[in-house]
């Protein structure tokens, strides 16, 4: 073998002369052209098809959210409820979620590979953190 080259390694593509120019030209054509049509379709809103998910927030959702948003609490997030001599962030949380004022959205994943957006105010909680915190 000649030269520095390792058996594995792909051979370089020759480029043969003139190439380069049409490469430059093809560039520029771009910027003469009509301008792309990109803002209409990001003002378009998503078509609202009927869901297949169930209405009800699973227990793993709540308690990803409850976990989440009391991390945000504990680091100073803005609070969505009027708080009544509450500390703990988590209570706090729980106080938000059942006034369903938790700014979050649930992105539900389907086995075709869509998915779902569920607001957390769309949702129906259980009312099991009842016996958690000791309320009605």
């Amino acid at each position: 073998m000649f030269g520095c080259r390792y058996e594995d390694e792909p051979v370089e593509p020759e480029i043969e002369e003139g190439a380069e120019e049409d490469v430059e030209n093809n560039n520029n054509e771009d910027i003469a052209g009509d301008p792309v049509e990109t803002e209409e379709k990001e003002e378009q809103q998503p078509v609202q098809r009927p869901r297949k998910t169930s209405k009800y927030m699973t227990k793993y959702e709540r308690a990803r959210i409850l976990g989440t948003r009391a991390l945000q609490i504990s680091m100073n997030a803005p609070v969505m409820v009027e708080l009544e001599g509450e500390t703990d962030p988590l209570e706090i949380a729980m106080k938000e979620l059942r006034e369903r004022k938790v700014p979050f959205t649930i992105r539900r994943y389907l086995p075709d590979g869509s998915y779902e957006d569920w607001g957390v105010d769309e949702l129906i909680v259980e009312d099991s953190w009842k016996r958690q915190v000791g309320g009605d």
